[in-house]
């Protein structure tokens, strides 16, 4: 077995029975037996504006290391070099982020290997050693990956990832909503879906979903009525429904209707506007149906398809129209290359200091020039709520979701 498989292989069985607290130490263990100096994580947080470190607990002077170890004489990674946040604009580290590249510094002694858990972004890791031979950067890729899967591993029930990806304090109907809604992003060789949620640690009735399963992308953006407890709980009852409706064979007009009817039983005065939509990824066809929400925008080629998405809206949902006429569906054969973008009112609604809105087109042409200057999905996305958050002022949840279709 080589030595890299070997150090990883007893990582991965290490890993089995520690808290995150424990997956520095052991990274960074994993590290110096592969030849590095040190090896360090860092998260980003919820809204992607800085990447923190997990704790650390290094000695002040390195552990114990085999006599003929290539890292002997290697500076570590310690309380000597403190680990403060870094923002993921401006820096190498963030760069790495952005670009989902490693990045390398000037004197080549540190690197910044991107960790992303599938096609999700999660963090970096910061590697330090004499110097990059191609064999060991491998060998940080790898080192990567693992810490990925570790950390991701414990983000469902250890406070510290959490702690460590947030920067203040959620609102009770915001915990509710982020516990229900899946990864940001998702993808295959195929296609991409992407979607952001803010003001995240405020957020009270928007909500999104997707998922893959059979060859197809299964896609829903939600927008409940008001923004407290009660908005909170509309959401995540309708993702409840929709999940449970698409798991047992329902059509997307079966799962709207399961969820008008599930809000006006159990969340009354509760209305409901979505978008609720499935991609057949071999194909490229997308169906969907529109409750009462802004209509999606089909980007191609640079441009956004005039009216190709605009179709007259379904009522929202909550209402108790179960016994009423089904909604309509509609179908869009998409281009390779295209995307689709989803969102609720609260991001075109937005205003800047003078009261003017952030409108369709701005968010059409934001996300047009992010693509065209090579962002993936993910960064575009990124970039948009930070230019949001920068000029205007949100006065409702702002979702938004992005998907791209890329056969190969």
């Amino acid at each position: 077995m080589r030595n890299e498989d070997a150090v990883l292989s007893a990582l991965l069985a290490r890993s089995n029975r520690v808290t995150a607290a424990d997956i520095p130490a052991l990274i960074d263990e994993a590290g110096r037996k592969l030849g590095l100096s040190g090896a360090q994580v860092y998260l980003a947080d919820l809204q992607q504006a800085r990447l923190t470190p997990l704790v650390h607990p290094a000695p002040e002077t390195p552990s114990p290391i085999e006599p003929n170890e290539p890292n002997e004489t290697s500076k570590p990674i310690g309380p000597s070099e403190p680990s403060e946040p870094i923002q993921i604009e401006g820096s190498m580290a963030g760069l790495a982020y952005r670009t989902q590249r490693t990045q390398r510094s000037r004197d080549d002694c540190t690197a910044w290997v991107p960790m992303i858990d599938g096609v999700e972004r999660v963090g970096v890791l910061r590697v330090t050693a004499p110097c990059f031979e191609d064999a060991l950067l491998e060998s940080c890729a790898a080192l990567s990956g693992l810490a990925t899967l570790l950390v991701m591993a414990k983000s469902s029930h250890d406070e510290l990832v959490v702690d460590r990806t947030r920067s203040r304090t959620m609102t009770t109907q915001a915990e509710l909503l982020w516990a229900f809604v899946p990864p940001r992003t998702i993808g295959t060789d195929d296609v991409t879906s992407t979607a952001i949620l803010e003001p995240a640690y405020e957020a009270g009735g928007d909500a999104f979903d997707h998922s893959l399963g059979d060859g197809v992308l299964h896609l829903a953006l939600l927008d409940a009525m008001g923004h407290d407890l009660a908005s909170g709980g509309a959401s995540a009852v309708a993702l409840g429904a929709s999940r449970a409706t698409r798991r047992a064979g329902g059509t997307l007009a079966d799962i709207a209707t399961t969820i008008d009817t599930t809000l006006s039983e159990w969340i009354p005065d509760r209305l409901l506007t979505a978008v609720i939509a499935r991609l057949d990824i071999a194909t490229g066809q997308f169906t969907w149906i529109n409750c009462g929400h802004p209509p999606p925008l089909l980007i191609r080629e640079g441009h956004v398809v005039p009216q190709a998405m605009e179709f007259p809206a379904y009522l929202p949902l909550g209402l108790g129209l179960g016994q009423a006429a089904a909604p309509d569906e509609h179908h869009i054969r998409l281009q390779p290359g295209d995307r689709v973008l989803l969102y609720s009112d609260g991001v075109t609604e937005a205003r800047t200091s003078d009261g003017s809105l952030f409108g369709e087109q701005r968010l059409a042409d934001s996300v047009i020039r992010s693509m065209a200057s090579g962002n993936a999905p993910p960064e575009t996305l990124r970039r948009l709520v930070r230019n949001l958050h920068e000029h205007h002022r949100l006065h409702d949840d702002a979702t938004i979701m992005l998907v791209r279709w890329h056969p190969h």
